[in-house]
């Protein structure tokens, strides 16, 4: 048995703490809300996010991140990228030992281009960080909660951290393969709810499987060549962190980031549809951190562009596509 905290109560939190729990590890939760702390202490659910889901006996939660801190030196950060900056400051400001991250959430910083794990660096003093790394693949939180047979991979520079989360993760039916690549991992995991929002709203417009099938391609060639350009493996697009995640968040009705995207196509605007959701929905941020960071590094993103002009410019949805469509010759 070995102690974890994780941080974060939300959906993926709550279910990744479960799949601990279901290994005999020693959980503790910690969020910010009084109602979901107690509703997951006493009553082992979390309505708020995973409604109608009895979750492991073994589930606790606090609201006090000291108690949260002394409780491990393992920590599997779950809240949003948004959060995550202020979270790390808050654990730095607390803790005195070291402590091994490993970071879940799937997004990139706007303005400041960085990636999870280089927030969690730079706002962590490397004499309380152990290392870090992250978990990401095709993986709906509500399907992981029920148990159904999921895969992904957990990504460090560190092989020691690489094998932890294997083994704190791994059961007969959460499968957790390694790999090297954390930059790849983390610009998959982050660029692909962008093309999980332009798929939603495809849907929602009312196209058919042709458009979506080529925003799934070609968004998944978008994703390649600017993680490339940040020093990404291509091959990594080929697997969980890549392929796997892009299909399975632009195809489910489970997709926060989709489900979004088609409210969207059915004429919602971008607040109606935000405050419909009532979670948060990574892919608006990180359209706008990839739209400035093609911009950046020089790297042709036709697909996030069209998005970014949709969402933040109020541009139309017909006139984006016939531009995406219309665009000079070129070859695959």
């Amino acid at each position: 048995m070995t102690a974890i905290t994780v941080l974060g109560t939300g959906s993926w939190g709550t279910a990744l703490a479960n799949v601990l729990l279901d290994n005999h590890h020693d959980v503790l939760m910690w969020g910010r809300d009084d109602k979901t702390i107690k509703a997951l202490t006493e009553e082992k659910m979390n309505p708020g996010y995973l409604p109608g889901i009895r979750l492991n006996d073994g589930m606790k939660a606090t609201t006090d991140l000291s108690a949260a801190l002394a409780h491990a030196t393992i920590l599997i950060a779950a809240v949003p990228t948004k959060a995550m900056r202020d979270v790390c400051q808050q654990v730095n400001a607390i803790v005195r030992d070291k402590k091994t991250v490993i970071h879940v959430s799937k997004g990139l910083e706007p303005k400041t281009f960085k990636r999870i794990s280089e927030i969690i660096e730079e706002e962590i003093d490397a004499d309380k960080l152990q290392g870090v790394g992250v978990l990401s693949g095709p993986s709906h939180a509500e399907e992981v909660a029920t148990r159904q047979p999921t895969t992904v991979a957990i990504a460090s520079s560190d092989d020691s951290i690489r094998k932890l989360g294997q083994d704190l993760f791994m059961c007969d039916y959460f499968r957790v393969y390694t790999n090297d690549d954390l930059v790849g991992v983390e610009i998959g995991g982050a660029l692909k709810n962008i093309i999980a929002l332009a798929a939603g709203l495809s849907d929602g417009i009312g196209y058919g499987d042709n458009a979506k099938a080529a925003l799934m391609t070609r968004g998944l060639a978008e994703i390649t060549r600017l993680g490339v350009k940040m020093g990404a493996d291509p091959m990594t697009y080929l697997g969980m962190a890549g392929l796997g995640d892009l299909i399975v968040t632009c195809t489910s009705v489970h997709s926060r980031n989709w489900r979004c995207g088609e409210m969207l196509g059915k004429g919602k605007s971008l607040e109606e549809a935000l405050d419909q959701m009532g979670m948060v929905v990574e892919g608006v941020r990180t359209t706008q951190a990839a739209y400035e960071m093609a911009a950046a590094y020089e790297v042709d993103m036709p697909i996030t562009g069209a998005l970014y002009d949709v969402l933040f410019n109020k541009g139309p949805v017909e006139e984006n596509v016939r531009a995406l469509m219309s665009r000079q010759k070129t070859n695959e």
